[in-house]
């Protein structure tokens, strides 16, 4: 039975645990053909730099026609900006398999943490490096981001259950902007850091970083100098994330 708690705490109705259906040959093409448009416009984007290639040329790239391109993606940006997305949606599934009796920021935390193959953060961090040489392609990105907010918020929301209205707002879209703007600041460190490098190496600090942002964010950014002491005295709160 739902808690009757209403507050930011009160976790909902435990997820099912019934197994998902396995996807039909018909949702295996289209997954196989969305990949396919990505993959060649990355690798445009990467020969040509952004701005530089037309839907016709990633259609061309990637063996489909013009009309099967916009069944996919409305535009060029629209296959760029479904990197972001598409590293988000996968880190959300893992969030959404995680107790919903667990603070939301240690959810999140765990959640990256599931992503063990440091590839998995490849082409974000790609595109990223290539956006600091181009004003065009960072304010995309910054958009695409911008975009996983409100993402962010409906997956925070699934978490509490009680009457309608309830759940403060500001609380969910100051948490889901936080997660953003820590995400961001992880990916600025590793640039500064690595300066690009897409190494596995490089990668798995990246990841640990963000994890590490995630980290900070959950303590509510306690020094790190002082967190063994405040660990020691500090008593839990019931409002955590």
């Amino acid at each position: 039975m739902p808690s009757s708690a209403t507050g930011p705490g009160a976790p909902a109705a435990a997820p099912s645990t019934a197994p998902a259906a396995a996807p039909s040959r018909r949702e295996l093409n289209k997954a196989a053909t969305r990949q396919a448009i990505i993959d060649a416009a990355l690798g445009l984007l990467r020969a040509n730099g952004p701005g530089n290639f037309t839907v016709e040329e990633i259609a061309d790239a990637a063996g489909i026609s013009r009309r099967t391109f916009f069944n996919y993606f409305g535009s060029t940006d629209a296959v760029i900006a479904s990197v972001t997305h598409g590293f988000l949606d996968t880190a959300l599934q893992q969030f959404r398999l995680r107790p919903v009796t667990e603070p939301i920021l240690e959810a999140a935390r765990a959640s990256l943490m599931a992503l063990a193959d440091p590839m998995t953060i490849a082409p974000l961090a790609e595109l990223y490096t290539l956006g600091q040489s181009n004003p065009q392609l960072n304010r995309s990105e910054l958009e695409a981001w911008d975009h996983c907010t409100a993402e962010i918020i409906e997956a925070a929301r699934s978490r509490f259950t009680g009457p309608a209205g309830a759940l403060d707002e500001l609380y969910l879209r100051a948490l889901a902007g936080s997660v953003i703007a820590c995400g961001k600041a992880a990916m600025d460190l590793w640039f500064d850091r690595c300066h690009g490098d897409l190494s596995p190496a490089s990668l798995s600090t990246l990841r640990q970083l963000l994890i590490d942002s995630m980290s900070l964010l959950g303590s509510g950014f306690t020094s790190p100098a002082a967190a063994p002491a405040a660990a020691s005295t500090a008593t839990p709160s019931p409002d955590r994330f």
